[in-house]
């Protein structure tokens, strides 16, 4: 058969100001797995379409005329409340656009589409929905609706309609990685310039971000996914041989977790000789000086340091947290890494006094940039998310679908002009 694979993200953008165009490494995993003998397969990656991308679909789908699309969804929006940016009705053009110019077989994907699963299904209005990291199910679906067997209906993670009733079947896709993700009809050379590089998968988290060292009570059973590192150096080492990879971004939730691991792929990086300019997440914690001096000799030039907490009602002490990031951050100024932090305004417990601490913390620290994120992007299954639940704000979690965003009561009525008036005395401070 003949496969497209469109990757339907278009946000370009980290706060409306930085450069940050993520290359679609999850659709190259998923063409990685597609059985070559059986099956042909294009590559549409919609990032640097501009404004006639849907053009671009239809000329496409004339000239290659494909049996089956899948699509990956990364995101449900920008979640920035400042300038909101609903990425699924983008998706549903792009499908809109399929049913216009063929009769393919539409499959969605991706970590937005297994948040709300069912929801976007029925937004979107695919033939089929995969949950999860999708590589392996991904071309199991399409051999076993090629030849018609065996049923696809036992597949883990799976969203389908059966008599106008949409199903979705129990438990999640997952997938090994053990294969290099398929580049080869992606603008790699575009990546390499743009925003924070091309994406090198070190490991996959769970569902949630640490708040804490004591939150990975066991680091294996925390990580989805921990790439044998070796893999990691043959990856780069391959990229800069056929690409010329000179900035790379290492997805991983939280790089120095757990802390043994981060330096061992340091150490490997700096023994491979590779000339590579590197970001990745830090969690705001757990670090150490022989860490982040190995950092910098392996070739980071950024981190984006994770939410620093201090919500009042987060369950996280909020002098530890803001300690353990003060701690952190100031071991990056001493060993010159540059960093970013992210912090949040508006949660439930958010008074004026706590505006204002989080404010003077972030002015006795030096980061290369500061984001002052304007209440909590609502997600399914957080506290946030049953607190608005319990206020009316949403009826139900599958409102979330929609940009959502909760701002504790007592500072909504000002925070938003309060924190402008902040960012325009600081250059490198932005308003999200």
């Amino acid at each position: 058969m003949r496969i497209l694979l469109i990757a339907s993200n278009r946000h370009n953008k980290l706060m409306s100001r930085m450069d940050a165009r993520p290359m679609p490494i999850g659709l190259a995993y998923v063409s990685a797995y597609i059985d070559r003998e059986r099956h042909t397969v294009r590559t549409l990656d919609l990032m640097f379409s501009g404004d006639e991308y849907l053009e671009d679909v239809s000329g496409l789908l004339e000239e290659f005329k494909p049996d089956v699309v899948g699509i990956s969804m990364r995101n449900l929006s920008n979640h920035s409340y400042v300038d909101p940016q609903w990425q699924l009705p983008i998706t549903k053009a792009v499908i809109n656009k399929v049913r216009e110019h063929s009769e393919a077989t539409v499959i969605c994907g991706g970590p937005a589409f297994s948040i709300l699963p069912r929801e976007c299904f029925n937004y979107v209005e695919p033939d089929f929905g995969i949950v999860g990291d999708a590589g392996e199910a991904f071309s199991e679906l399409i051999d076993r609706l090629e030849i018609g067997e065996p049923s696809y209906r036992d597949l883990p993670g799976l969203v389908y309609r059966d008599n106008g009733l949409t199903v979705t079947n129990e438990g999640r896709c997952v997938s090994t990685f053990d294969r290099t993700p398929d580049l080869t009809q992606l603008d790699i050379e575009t990546y390499n310039k743009a925003g924070f590089g091309v994406g090198i998968l070190t490991k996959l988290g769970g569902f949630y971000y640490p708040t804490s060292p004591n939150s990975f009570d066991d680091h294996k059973s925390a990580w989805r996914i921990i790439r044998p590192i070796s893999e990691v150096i043959e990856e780069i080492m391959y990229m800069e041989k056929t690409y010329g990879l000179r900035k790379a971004f290492f997805i991983d939730n939280c790089f120095n977790v757990p802390i043994d691991h981060a330096k061992d792929l340091c150490r490997a990086l700096i023994q491979s000789n590779v000339k590579l300019h590197w970001n990745t997440c830090l969690a705001p914690f757990g670090c150490d000086d022989e860490l982040l001096s190995l950092m910098k000799e392996a070739g980071c030039a950024l981190v984006l340091m994770g939410n620093s907490g201090g919500d009042v009602h987060s369950g996280v002490d909020v002098v530890d947290m803001e300690e353990n990031l003060r701690e952190t951050c100031l071991m990056c100024q001493k060993w010159g890494l540059h960093y970013t932090i992210s912090q949040r305004f508006g949660a439930p417990g958010e008074t004026k006094q706590t505006v204002d601490n989080k404010l003077e913390f972030l002015k006795n620290l030096n980061p290369a940039l500061v984001n002052l994120r304007v209440g909590v992007s609502l997600m399914p299954g957080t506290p946030e998310a049953r607190t608005a639940l319990s206020e009316g704000i949403i009826t139900a979690e599958s409102d979330l679908i929609c940009p959502t965003f909760y701002i504790d009561p007592e500072v909504k009525p000002w925070l938003l002009e309060y924190l402008a008036a902040e960012v325009a005395d600081n250059p490198r401070w932005n308003l999200f």
